[in-house]
């Protein structure tokens, strides 16, 4: 059975931080495109960082550049994104997403995590 299950989210102050993990299982991580993709109501899906599954490089939306960063363990199956200096904006349901390509598209995602909340505010 394919799993991809998100933890870390929660409550933060603005300016605080937060360290995501997404643990999976059901099939191999390392021959797959890997993102987090995060979800806030009314503004749809946004990706917001990448890993390759080639050359193993890291990207960065616009929005998080400088301020998240992106890591694999591949040996463990297992996904980061860890948040610093987070901002009211940064509010969203997060989702670690396994596909062809880097994207937010579902036709180019072959496994979803199940999201976890982030909720940046004073």
């Amino acid at each position: 059975e394919v799993q991809m299950v998100e933890s870390g989210g929660g409550l933060v102050l603005p300016g605080g931080s937060l360290r995501l993990s997404c643990a999976a299982s059901g099939f191999t991580f390392s021959n797959y495109a890997l993102s987090w993709v995060r979800q806030t109501p009314g503004k749809g899906l946004e990706w917001v960082s990448g890993i390759t599954s080639g050359t193993g490089t890291a990207t960065y939306a616009d929005s998080v550049k400088g301020r998240f960063g992106i890591s694999v363990d591949n040996g463990k199956n297992t996904m980061y994104l860890q948040m610093n200096n987070l901002i009211p904006e940064d509010t969203a349901l997060y989702y670690c997403a396994a596909g062809s390509t880097l994207s937010s598209e579902e036709r180019h995602i072959n496994y979803w995590g199940q999201g976890t909340q982030v909720t940046v505010s004073s």
